[in-house]
């Protein structure tokens, strides 16, 4: 059986952890009004560049949809589920490099890159930011785990589709 490839939840602990850095941020988000300093658009623009390197079918089905509501055209979906960003807002692209980044690091973004990112949107952007960033890669990571439990189960037969993102890396 071939391995797994998409990142995946390895212990409870992991999602925990994930969970608490949200809560952490729950009095921001409330202060943001439930996350309205970032447009709809835009915050879906995020979500899928997250979901590209996370691979998670299902968030990728869910928020195209959610992103086609919000007015992002079919192009630019596809381009962001294989992570390229050619169709996107320029003034959001510094935004979603970092996405992309932080999501590649694991959600340990390099140090520098999060401090280039607030000198361009500033410090309150940046944690509406992360905190999209972070409820994306919980869904994301929960997602691929439900699928490597049925891979797992069914000997490699089920739960291992391939995403867009890792067909896409491997042409690269």
């Amino acid at each position: 059986m071939p391995p797994f490839r998409r990142r995946h939840y390895h212990r409870p602990a992991e999602l925990v952890a994930d969970v608490r850095a949200v809560l952490a941020h729950r009095k921001a988000l409330k202060a943001m009004g439930g996350g309205r300093r970032l447009s709809s658009a835009f915050r879906e623009r995020l979500m899928l560049a997250v979901t590209a390197v996370n691979g998670c079918r299902y968030c990728s089905y869910f928020h195209a949809r959610v992103a086609l509501r919000e007015g992002l055209t079919p192009a630019e979906i596809r381009a962001l589920g294989e992570g390229a960003f050619h169709d996107c807002p320029d003034e959001e692209l510094p935004a979603l490099l970092y996405a992309q980044h932080w999501a590649s690091a694991d959600a340990r973004p390099d140090p520098v890159a999060r401090e280039r990112l607030a000198a361009i949107y500033g410090p309150a952007a940046v944690e509406a930011i992360e905190l999209a960033l972070c409820s994306i890669r919980i869904g994301n990571l929960l997602g691929n785990t439900a699928d490597y439990g049925l891979y797992r189960l069914s000997l490699g037969r089920m739960g291992g589709v391939r995403s867009s993102y890792e067909t896409h890396t491997e042409r690269a």
